[in-house]
């Protein structure tokens, strides 16, 4: 596979960089791009194709769902099967940011993303360029670590360049990602709140921000 390499700035992507990533994900193609944290991989979160792409490449476990980035709260309401109330404190208080609310998925969500759980994992990136790369594609992008599972993160474009080349269709190499901990997975299916996954919104903010 010939891998394409297109050089933004990290905190911005003109026009034409969004429209030239959004192109290759609805042809159902693998983009590496950086995200807040670390750099993403990731494409149309809507199409079993690219989920089972996505699973193959990292040798990732089929159990374990992949979380997606939206453009904002219409595009969560439309993926989720309901929308309980707690719901709308965490996206008042922590969106754009990084915490992943878990939901309940529509019928629009295809199952393997959430490995058979019937649930969808969202975040609202505080990139403002990758709100607008969902908002354009009008799908929620797929944004699991750019990794092969069991390795660590990767934070730097020339790395994701190094693992990924001939690998993906297009690699976005923003430069150099802040790192740092992971979104916080916070689980709303159920009766009562559960984290997930601890990361960088803390327990004691989202009880805070959620009133609990």
């Amino acid at each position: 596979m010939k891998t394409a390499v297109l050089e933004i700035p990290l905190s911005a992507a003109g026009p034409r960089a969004v429209g030239r990533i959004v192109r290759v994900m609805r042809k159902s193609g693998l983009v590496v791009f950086p995200t807040d944290t670390h750099y993403g991989l990731g494409g149309d979160g809507l199409s079993g194709e690219v989920i089972r792409k996505v699973y193959a490449l990292k040798r990732r476990d089929a159990s374990k769902p992949l979380l997606v980035l939206i453009s904002g709260i219409d595009m969560a309401a439309d993926l989720a099967a309901d929308i309980p109330p707690l719901f709308r404190r965490a996206a008042e208080n922590f969106w754009p940011g990084p915490l992943t609310v878990v939901l309940k998925a529509s019928r629009r969500v295809p199952s393997e993303l959430g490995a058979g759980t019937g649930t969808i994992a969202m975040r609202l990136p505080g990139l403002p360029w990758l709100r607008e790369l969902a908002g354009k594609a009008r799908f929620p992008v797929i944004a699991t670590s750019a990794n092969i599972s069991g390795e660590g993160e990767i934070s730097d474009g020339r790395e994701a360049r190094r693992v990924f080349d001939g690998r993906v269709d297009l690699i976005v190499d923003g430069g150099s990602t802040a790192g740092g901990p992971p979104s916080t997975v916070l689980d709303l299916t159920g009766p009562a709140p559960k984290i997930l996954r601890p990361g960088a919104v803390t327990e004691a903010s989202l009880r805070e921000g959620l009133g609990i």
